[in-house]
């Protein structure tokens, strides 16, 4: 068995913990807890061994919670770390932890690729660059709107490759998770310079690709409004439409008049965390205009990144195939079951 440590219990460690203590391939070494708090009780209640910083043991043991020991020790029973910090905080992880202990690690999207502070060379999309993460030691797994739009983009590009001339994507993003204690503020602010643009042609380098960037107050879920522009006649929706129908990942929706219609029914359906782990392309809302295809499709947060650091762990420990690791990690999330579930309530 492979052992993983998770060094941070937010939103996203959280939900690794819970996937990965379904995978009896993997041995969960343990999360590590920098603060006590609702997550901690929660990481308890899950039997989730509990690292903390060295200078904080009797702080927490004060508080009435065991620990097993301190995370430069989860690190170091490890195979491999996801680390799951604040964002910018992982720069520091590694270098305090990772590089001293000869530690491989995943990395989340809020690291750096370039700059004095960058964790990693490389950002992994499951569908464009999967193959390419065998053996890799540190790899940044893509934001969950970097990831959403590789879901989107890398299908088009196999489909009609250079008959496509530009890609302008408009990404309206939820201001907080739901989760999250933050002020929801009642105002729509836009990004001077996102980050997502040269992450997706990181790994789609030959893209015209340009990206902007909105935060409005909701906690729902991202919304991407993508406008393809072909160098003739788009194709027809319907023939557009056809090339997602089996993609694993996306779903396509009708009848849903907003991300809380979505959001709201996985709750109800009992999806862990509320999570539906995928995209979901608004057919009812996509448009063909003569050489341009407009293309809405809501994205599910940080929901979306979880099956993606599970596929990269496929790649790095085991070195399978795409097919072999979507199958084993559809086992842990059902994505293809909920996409069933989703489409039937929402029609495809």
């Amino acid at each position: 068995m492979v052992k993983v440590f998770i060094n941070g219990f937010g939103n996203i460690g959280r939900r690794v913990a819970s996937a990965l203590s379904r995978d009896r391939e993997i041995e969960l070494v343990g999360i590590g807890k920098y603060s006590i708090d609702e997550r901690l009780t929660e990481a308890v209640e899950k039997n989730f061994p509990i690292y903390v910083p060295e200078n904080s043991s009797s702080k927490f043991k004060d508080a009435g919670f065991s620990v097993s020991g301190t995370i430069r020790d989860g690190v170091s029973d490890s195979d491999i770390v996801i680390d799951a910090a604040k964002d910018g905080l992982g720069f520091d992880n590694k270098i305090d932890l990772y590089v001293p202990l000869n530690k491989p690690a995943i990395f989340q999207g809020g690291e750096d690729r370039i700059g004095s502070k960058k964790v990693a060379d490389i950002i992994h999309n499951s569908r464009v660059n999967f193959k390419d993460m065998v053996g890799k030691k540190y790899v940044i797994q893509g934001s969950c709107n970097v990831s959403g739009i590789g879901r989107i983009m890398q299908p088009m590009i196999e489909k009609y490759g250079k008959q496509i001339e530009r890609y302008d994507i408009t990404l309206i993003r939820r201001w907080a998770d739901l989760e999250d204690k933050k002020i929801v503020k009642d105002s729509i602010e836009w990004d001077q310079n996102p980050h997502h643009q040269e992450d997706v042609k990181s790994f789609i380098p030959q893209a015209k690709l340009y990206i902007e960037a909105y935060k409005v107050p909701s906690r729902m879920m991202h919304v991407h409004q993508m406008t393809v522009r072909f160098k003739e006649t788009a194709p027809e929706i319907d023939s557009f439409l056809e090339i997602y129908k089996n993609e694993f990942g996306v779903a396509i929706l009708s009848n849903v008049s907003g991300t809380g219609d979505i959001r709201r029914k996985a709750m109800d359906l009992g999806f862990e965390f509320g999570d539906t782990n995928m995209v979901h392309i608004h057919s009812d809302a996509t448009r063909k205009q003569g050489d341009t295809l407009k293309i809405v499709y809501s994205d599910d947060q940080t929901g979306m990144v979880i099956p993606e650091n599970h596929l990269l762990l496929q790649s790095i420990l085991f070195g399978r195939s795409k097919d072999d690791a979507y199958n084993r990690t559809d086992s842990i999330f059902k994505m293809q079951k909920k996409r069933s579930v989703l489409e039937s309530e929402f029609g495809g």
